[in-house]
């Protein structure tokens, strides 16, 4: 019950001070600019997810490669 008052008393301050009908018109200017994009075909869409995936492998095999040389760095200079 408490928290039905404080969102409806932050609602009714927010509106007095006219930030819902500014979070309105930033609402229906975003609509209209979302519908100006050019969206990406099915296809397109495929391919750049397949890209992604095998550039994300790729860093990750680097990044283990690369902790595992420098482990053995490591294990040899501690062990000099």
């Amino acid at each position: 019950m408490i928290g039905v008052i404080v969102v409806g008393s932050a609602f009714g301050y927010l509106w007095w001070q006219g930030q819902i009908q500014r979070l309105s018109v930033y609402v229906g200017e975003t609509r209209e600019e979302l519908r100006k994009c050019s969206w990406p075909t099915w296809d397109e869409l495929k391919g750049s997810t397949v890209l992604i995936a095998i550039c994300v492998g790729l860093l990750g095999l680097f990044t283990y490669v690369t902790d595992q040389i420098l482990t053995v760095i490591v294990h040899h200079l501690y062990h000099l």
